[in-house]
């Protein structure tokens, strides 16, 4: 991984950062080798409680899939589509 994560130092709380950075290695993982449908969700829940924005969310992710070439976007919308218990493997 030679890329940073888009996080905001100055409004997010140290657990907030760990939370978003959680998110974002969740979608790493989707991509890479695949990931538990339930944490992936778990994870986004937190992070869309963190960035309840949808600009924000946008602007973040957009940020994110640039530097990674992994979509936040892609990988919760196929995650949706998936029953519980399932593994999402972009």
């Amino acid at each position: 991984m030679s890329y940073t994560y888009p996080i905001d130092e100055i409004y997010w709380s140290k657990e907030e950062i760990i939370d978003v950075v959680n998110f974002y290695s969740m979608v790493e993982q989707a991509y890479e080798k695949g990931v538990d449908r339930d944490e992936l969700m778990l994870a986004y829940t937190r992070f869309k409680q963190i960035v309840p924005s949808k600009s924000e969310e946008k602007t973040l992710c957009g940020q994110f899939e640039k530097e990674s070439g992994y979509s936040c976007y892609r990988a919760v919308k196929h995650a949706k589509t998936l029953s519980t218990g399932s593994k999402v493997k972009m």
